[in-house]
This record gives C-alpha cells, structure tokens and sequence, in this order.
C-alpha cells in the first residue's frame, strides 16, 4: 500500500524544498508519488494499480501518495495542474512527472527506464 506524505513526511523521505534549491532525494529506494484528490475519478482508476505495484515492488520502490486538497502546499511546490500527477523519483538522478491516469504497463516502463529498477519475476 502507498504511504499518505504530508509537508513534513515528504521534506524527510523526498526532498526538503525549503532547504535545497536543487534537487536532493532523501529516500533510500526510488519512488513514485502519486498525486491525487477524492473527487478525482483517473485517480480511484489507478489507485488499484499502484497498490499491486507497491506489492509487486515491495523492498525495491517505496510508493507514496499526496493529497492535493489536504496538502496544497506540496501540490503547489510542484505545480501540480491536474491529477493524477505522478513523480517518479530515481535516486541517483532528476525526477520525471508523468500526468493523467497511465495503464500499468506505462508504470513498469518508467519503473524499468526512469527508476533503473527490474522487475524480478515476470507473471506467466
């Protein structure tokens, strides 16, 4: 399951934007934040999917969630226009936004070529 961040979770597990002009991921693994709000129907379509990635994944990409109405703050930082917004964030490199509700396969893709992280095993 993703974890819900909040200004101070994502200052200590992403990166402090009131400390550092340039980017400087905090994580210890890759991660993708899922942007969202309630009333967002793209996003309850993709929510199902980001959980059986954060399965999928466990102990290789940490999954998080942002909701933009509770955390306008966060949303704000990132110019967040429309949801779903998804930052994919390697560890060693700039982060990716991908917008709109995105099929599964575009997540093992940008997981793969964007986070540099191989899927174990693949489903028969």
């Amino acid at each position: 399951m993703a974890e819900n961040l909040t200004v101070e979770t994502f200052k200590e597990k992403v990166f402090d934007y009131t400390k550092d002009q340039e980017w400087n991921f905090k994580g210890d693994k890759p991660c993708i934040i899922d942007f969202w709000a309630e009333w967002c129907q793209p996003c309850k379509m993709i929510a199902p999917v980001i959980d059986e990635l954060s399965e999928e994944y466990e102990g290789k990409v940490n999954f998080y969630k942002v909701d933009t109405e509770a955390q306008q703050e966060l949303a704000a930082v990132f110019g967040i226009r429309s949801i779903p917004s998804l930052l994919f964030c390697p560890k060693n490199d700039a982060p990716q936004m991908a917008l709109g509700a995105i099929p599964k396969e575009t997540f093992y893709k940008a997981i793969k070529e964007v986070l540099k992280v191989e899927k174990e095993k693949q489903e028969a």
